[in-house]
């Protein structure tokens, strides 16, 4: 930068900066000028950071005297953690660089190296749109690296409206002009797929016949190369669009919904006096819970197997109330499980950081580090995928459904949410003083605004089959949206609510009294498990979260339903800024009035208790118990206004969700209800009526050989009255089961998709619980050696 665009920038004459640099440079506080080459005009197209491992700090001095002898290597930092130097090298290819890696790696007291390629520095962390003179480099480095790592193809790896993610792999091969086959990979095919897009849900979006759709490089995702047995795939995380570009997947809405919240979150710090920050993000951490259970097992259990949950069984006698499977001592088997998991995941580039058992016996969790929200989601989809691999090998089943098992803990994943800028950091940390940190409580008491405005909407992002069986099952958070803030915080906004700004907390210790522990720090508030939506430190958990599910869609609705009341937030605050001399003033003023507006949706009782649920209603909060009724709010006009105005969702892509997620959940229950009854005609009821059969001739002959034994008939009678109490539950069976028969084809003349879901939530669902209950009352008394499927008993405390 010249001295006069320098001068111009900060509003001072040109002489003024002059003198200032002069003296700065003078003082030491600058030490030199230097030149920005761009290395890429120059031929280089490598840059390459790489980690160096130097066994003692003897090598220390002849390691830097060899650095000074390589052109190539640029800076040269001498650091803590992994790897004792870190270089920034620049080379005009792949081969250059392994040339200069090797060479390094000869070095004295060098034991080992880790190498990191640049892709681009503009096109990944500032989200500009990759650049058609960029673009050949990387192909070609990224090709160049995925075959020195073995791999044959490469794919575009989406995630359509179905849940999971979509592939197309091609070979990198090709013909050249005289018919040989050679190794391509071209920009075109770096940027752009081309999938059949007729066989993926759409919602109505397009028509059976017009079968195109494309995929496109999220340049803010890397590339991973992913191994599986013999064969490696290079992978480019991508969106799905169609012919008229349309959003078919899920990842699109997300990218959208967090330029939305940049936008938003950047104008507030403008007024509250941060000008350096170009960038706001959403970060996101999901905790994966799920089970695991014996292959073998699964396989014996049709409905695991078509639905992912058991349609039936009876608990055991103890399950989860002793409390003590929960972080407990993990299993042999489990660990080395969780190793090669891990393993593979750190391979691929996914911070994965915790591992711990769960409440339910054979209930586990994984957690990663925090990650911007669109990579979070993207590694979230491929911990799923890789998980079940991996259990496989060790003989063993994932389950990700939210209630494979009634009656014991279900899984969630539990969304941490908290937005960050450039600069500032985090906006969700309190700092030491809360009450004294404008920003922070700017920031909360937008979340405060978007969860109590949109509450139904985030209900509804949260709405799938399995989390109808979880939410507000007594160990999930309920179907209500409510918001806890803790003791301290919520002190906090009742005081500015009334107009005063109360101290904060000290943060106290707890007292062991024992000489030989430490003292252990207090955090200023507590956990509430059974909030669906908890402030937890310096973020939010948003527990309410299927374990299932595609993370993307309920964080595209927290980020979209955030920058709507950030900018109400910010309209109201520029409003009063005006009319108020005092910035400070008018900025507390707001925030109290929108505190008072705000306080129905702040809970910090117990979530599961009857009396918040009367209490709530009374507040008037959305109590939406089933995906059903929870998916109406789509429809609302306000709704379709939100997602229009913040360019997240179009008219026709919001209604193409709609019926996606109708049509799903239609399909889930008459698979479930259909594969109910299949096990019950050709398993449950043969092996009760062999049974029963049994019994009757052991009964019979007892009372034919009581006439010629001293047998009492009462004794004879006893045993007919287990009998008589049998049977009557075999003959409810099949009537049950009859008549779920015939509600299953009342579902064909409901008339529309709303009207189908609702007919699986209240008609079918309701004789599915009550043939449940039949079924678990006949597993009860029959002996297992007749019960034909595995129990609660062998899936959850055997082997």
């Amino acid at each position: 930068m010249k001295r006069g665009e320098l001068a111009e920038s900060v509003g001072l004459s040109i002489p003024a900066v002059s003198e200032r640099l002069d003296k700065m440079q003078r003082k030491g506080v600058i030490r030199r000028f230097s030149a920005v080459v761009d290395v890429k005009k120059l031929g280089l197209d490598i840059i390459a950071f790489v980690h160096v491992n130097v066994t003692s700090l003897k090598f220390y001095p002849d390691f830097t005297k060899e650095v000074q002898t390589e052109d190539k290597i640029l800076e040269c930092y001498s650091i803590t953690g992994h790897g004792s130097f870190m270089l920034k090298i620049v080379t005009r290819n792949t081969a250059d660089l392994e040339r200069l890696l090797s060479k390094i790696q000869n070095w004295h007291g060098v034991s080992s190296t880790t190498t990191s390629l640049v892709l681009s520095e503009k096109t990944f962390k500032s989200g500009h749109v990759l650049s058609v003179d960029i673009a050949p480099h990387i192909a070609r480095a990224m090709k160049e690296w995925a075959i020195e790592n073995n791999a044959t193809h490469y794919c575009h790896w989406f995630q359509p409206m179905t849940g999971s993610t979509a592939e197309k792999h091609d070979a990198f091969i090709a013909y050249d002009k005289s018919g040989t086959v050679i190794e391509k990979f071209t920009e075109s095919q770096l940027i752009q797929g081309e999938p059949d897009a007729s066989s993926f849900p759409s919602g109505g979006m397009r028509s059976t016949f017009e079968a195109r759709g494309y995929t496109a490089w999220d340049t803010g995702s890397f590339a991973f190369l992913r191994k599986v047995g013999e064969t490696t795939t290079l992978c480019i995380p991508s969106v799905f669009i169609s012919y008229h570009g349309d959003a078919l997947d899920e990842k699109t809405p997300l990218l959208r919904s967090m330029n939305a919240l940049n936008k938003s979150a950047l104008r507030m710090l403008k007024i509250l006096g941060n000008h350096d920050a170009s960038r706001v993000t959403s970060f996101v951490g999901a905790e994966q819970e799920y089970f695991l259970i014996d292959n073998f097992m699964t396989a014996d259990r049709m409905d695991l197997i078509m639905s992912g949950r058991t349609l039936f069984g009876s608990l055991p006698p103890k399950t989860q109330q002793l409390e003590d499977h929960y972080f407990g001592s993990i299993p042999e088997r489990i660990i080395q499980f969780m190793h090669s998991l891990e393993k593979e995941l750190y391979e691929l580039g996914i911070p994965v950081k915790t591992r711990h058992n769960e409440v339910a016996p054979r209930q586990f969790e994984i957690a990663p580090l925090y990650e911007e929200a669109h990579l979070a989601s993207d590694h979230n989809l491929m911990v799923m995928e890789v998980m079940r691999r991996h259990a496989n090998a060790y003989g063993l089943s994932v389950l990700l459904h939210e209630k494979p098992f009634a009656g014991v803990n279900g899984s969630g994943k539990h969304n941490n949410w908290s937005m960050g800028a450039d600069v500032g950091g985090n906006l969700l940390e309190p700092g030491d003083a809360p009450h004294q940190n404008i920003s922070f409580l700017v920031f909360v008491v937008a979340v405060l605004m978007g969860v109590h405005k949109r509450a139904g909407v985030l209900r509804a992002s949260v709405a799938n089959t399995g989390n109808d069986h979880r939410l507000g099952a007594n160990e999930a958070p309920p179907a209500i949206m409510s918001v806890f803030l803790g003791h301290d915080l919520s002190r906090i906004l009742d005081e500015i609510e009334e107009g005063k700004v109360a101290e904060a907390a000290v943060r106290e210790h707890i007292e062991l009294g024992l000489a030989q522990l430490p003292k252990v720090q207090k955090d200023n508030t507590d956990r509430n498990r059974t909030s669906p939506f908890a402030f937890t430190g310096n973020k939010f958990e948003f527990r309410a979260v299927p374990s299932s599910a595609n993370i993307a869609i309920p964080n595209t609705v927290l980020n979209t339903i955030i920058a709507e009341s950030i900018d109400e937030l910010s309209n109201a605050l520029e409003a009063r800024i005006e009319s108020v001399a005092n910035v400070e003033q008018a900025i507390f003023e707001v925030l109290s009035e929108k505190i008072k507006a705000t306080k129905a949706i702040r809970f910090e009782g117990d979530g599961y208790s009857k009396a918040w649920e009367l209490e709530a209603k009374k507040r008037g909060l959305p109590n939406m118990k089933n995906m059903a009724d929870a998916m109406k709010i789509w429809s609302n006009p306000s709704t379709k206004e939100l997602f229009i105005k913040y360019q997240v969702l179009t008219a026709a892509e919001l209604e193409s969700r709609l019926n996606v997620r109708l049509e799903r959940y239609k399909k889930d229950i008459e698979i479930e209800a259909k594969t109910f009854v299949m096990m019950i005609k050709t398993l449950i009821l043969p092996a009760c009526l062999s049974y029963q059969k049994e019994m009757v001739l052991s009964i019979d002959a007892m009372s034919i050989s009581s006439k010629k034994s001293k047998i009492k008939m009462g004794d004879v009678q006893i045993q007919y009255s287990v009998l008589g109490k049998y049977s009557p539950n075999i003959s409810k069976l099949i009537q049950i089961t009859d008549e779920l028969e015939k509600v299953l084809h009342g579902l064909e003349k409901q008339k529309s998709l709303q009207a189908e879901a609702d007919y699986c939530a209240n008609k079918i669902m309701e004789k599915m619980v009550e043939l449940r209950g039949v079924t678990n009352e006949l597993e009860k008394e029959t002996p297992r050696k007749w019960w034909p499927v595995p129990t609660y008993f062998d899936m959850l405390f055997t082997s």
